[in-house]
């Protein structure tokens, strides 16, 4: 079993930026680990991913402004989001053990999420 937990999340205009962090339990090698988002009435939404072998995965719509890392040592992932715009608006949550970058069917270990709400 994994545990994870978000935290980062609050509000913020437009333009402007904030950092998610995921809390894992414990050391998780050799799968997937990611972010997702989902607004209320819309399906889950795959942001960003940190595949085996450190190679990072981006949605259209993260890439060029979102920035996916990790820290190993201290069982730490991070969600790097500049220019952010009221479309980014959403609860996001971290997943752990997948099978594929951004898709969260894959996914077998998920945070309780943390709300982003961007105004203009």
């Amino acid at each position: 079993q994994v545990q994870l937990a978000e935290s980062g999340g609050g509000s913020v205009q437009a333009g402007g930026s904030l950092r998610l962090s995921c809390a894992m339990s414990r050391s998780i090698y050799g799968t997937y680990i990611g972010w997702f988002r989902q607004v209320p009435g819309k399906e889950r939404e795959g942001v960003a991913c940190i595949k085996p072998r450190g190679v990072t995965g981006y949605s259209t719509s993260a890439k060029g402004r979102f920035t996916i890392s990790q820290d190993k040592s201290k069982n730490l992932m991070y969600l790097q989001m500049n220019n952010l715009n009221v479309e980014d608006t959403a609860m996001y949550y971290c997943a752990a053990d997948g099978t594929a970058c951004l898709t969260g069917d894959n996914y077998k270990y998920w945070g309780q999420g943390t709300q982003v709400t961007v105004s203009s």
